[in-house]
């Protein structure tokens, strides 16, 4: 479809493209709007970033992929969304010299509950929490970028961080890691002194126009009941970790599980062994962490033995969408499955019986393509959830305990890494606005497991979510260990 520029306030026809957000696209800018659904990808060099060569490698990466080049444009009118894709590559690169970075590091560490965190991490967190989508009713009126880039010069070490911030509507995780990855080639291409190579792929449509035919079809009657269950347990009976200030303005923060190489393995040929996945354990370690921290062992109520936890477990679609898509077709393309969980006070089930558990529950959803069916009620229900704060708890906005991802990511690119002056980098989004206490992005980096693990702060405290992850770190490696 033809957009429309503005100059001197007068429209002008022109090839950019433009297309209507999709009902999860849709969702993803309200909650944004709110503080849930930045995507960041920072990294740490140890070479100096020439921005030259960083600004050609992201027009590349917009060139290859328009979505990257889009506007997101809001109609007041409406109160819609849309893309308008276009042209020619653009993006803004912000940079920070030493003094700059000094300054947002105190800043950062002069915060309240701030345990010690490496440069990258504040930084990462900085980032997540720089809302340039706040109020869409803001936007110019030729529409906002979809991403931003900045620059930072560390003070000390002679280390650099490059930040890039994403509208999670164009970038899910699987995006953040190709895109990474296409990065990492790009830079080498330039170290090698090789050419150009730009294609101008496409704009795919939003997620709901690739559902496969009859995946999503639903009887009036079971979509009443679900909605019905989906809006009761969620937002009024499931159980949450203890919130430590419910008044004060909320951000994104992060704590990382990492594991060793023998641990890792061990996690991943026991997940094998019993034909289920990774999510399996993660969900089932953070239930047993949160449950341990909520219950008194003491007490004799029955309303303190038993709790409901949710879990979101996110699918990436694009294999089995039609036509099927492929990693390195950028947007949203992820559904979730909804699933609530009891614990009971002195239950005698393991980590490994409950990962089965809590993966057959995944499992089972998926043959019943409730990933497919059950979007629409989510998107509604985590709308509602946006517009009237009070459904939830304390008006927290958590609308489960934990999400994790169907699959984790594999990294075994360390030493391509090394020889570009990599030396750390972390994925992740915000949770700050609607969403979960804890979002789980997980990695598997070259055999070893990091888990970067958000949460609202000061919903939830720093020390609080170290002790949950410390916890859910110890059961596990009881649990191979045993």
């Amino acid at each position: 479809m033809i957009g429309t520029t503005y100059k001197n306030g007068q429209k002008l026809e022109s090839p950019d493209r433009r297309r209507t957000a999709g009902k999860t696209e849709h969702s993803w800018c309200k909650a944004v709007s709110g503080g849930t659904g930045i995507t960041v990808l920072a990294f740490q060099l140890s070479k100096p970033v020439e921005i030259s060569l960083l600004r050609n490698a992201l027009h590349k990466l917009q060139n290859s992929h328009p979505i990257l080049r889009s506007k997101l444009h809001y109609n007041t009118s409406k109160k819609s969304f849309s893309f308008i894709t276009l042209s020619t590559p653009q993006v803004q690169i912000k940079t920070y010299d030493i003094s700059s970075t000094s300054d947002l590091l105190v800043k950062r560490s002069n915060g309240s509950d701030q345990l010690m965190i490496s440069p990258l991490q504040a930084i990462h967190e900085h980032e997540m929490n720089n809302n340039s989508w706040f109020n869409p009713s803001d936007f110019p009126i030729e529409g906002i970028d979809v991403f931003f880039a900045s620059v930072y010069e560390l003070p000390v070490d002679s280390k650099w961080i490059v930040a890039l911030r994403f509208h999670t509507a164009v970038c899910d995780r699987t995006t953040a890691v190709s895109l990474l990855r296409e990065l990492i080639e790009f830079a080498g291409r330039e170290e090698d002194g090789g050419g150009d190579s730009e294609i101008d792929g496409k704009v795919c449509l939003g997620i709901e126009d690739m559902i496969p035919s009859g995946k999503r079809k639903k009887t009036i009657w079971a979509h009443g009941i679900d909605m019905l269950e989906y809006s009761v347990n969620s937002l009024f009976r499931i159980d949450n970790l203890k919130f430590k200030d419910i008044k004060r303005p909320r951000c994104s923060e992060f704590v990382r599980l990492q594991m060793s190489l023998n641990d890792t393995s061990q996690i991943l040929a026991g997940c094998k062994s019993r034909g289920i996945k990774l999510c399996g354990v993660l969900s089932a370690a953070a239930l047993i962490a949160a449950h341990s921290s909520k219950c008194n062992p003491e007490s004799d109520d029955h309303h303190h033995r038993i709790k409901k936890y949710a879990v979101v477990t996110l699918i990436d679609c694009r294999t089995i969408l039609d036509p099927p898509l492929t990693l390195h077709d950028f947007g949203f393309y992820h559904s979730a499955i909804l699933n609530i969980h009891t614990m009971k006070q002195g239950s005698d089930k393991n980590l490994w019986e409950l990962a089965t558990i809590t993966y057959d529950a995944v499992s089972n959803s998926k043959n019943n393509n409730k990933h497919f069916s059950d979007m629409a009620d989510l998107n509604f229900l985590m709308c509602r959830a946006i517009e009237n704060p009070n459904f939830t708890a304390s008006s927290s906005l958590r609308t489960s305990l934990i999400s994790v991802f169907e699959d984790p990511v594999f990294d075994n690119s360390n030493q391509i890494q090394e020889e570009l002056g990599l030396d750390d980098y972390i994925g992740s989004g915000s949770v700050h606005g609607v969403g979960p206490s804890i979002g789980i992005f997980d990695t598997i980096r070259d055999g070893k497991l990091d888990c970067v693990c958000v949460y609202p702060s000061p919903l939830h405290s720093r020390a609080q979510m170290v002790d949950l992850v410390d916890e859910m770190k110890r059961v596990m490696i009881h649990a191979v260990n045993n």
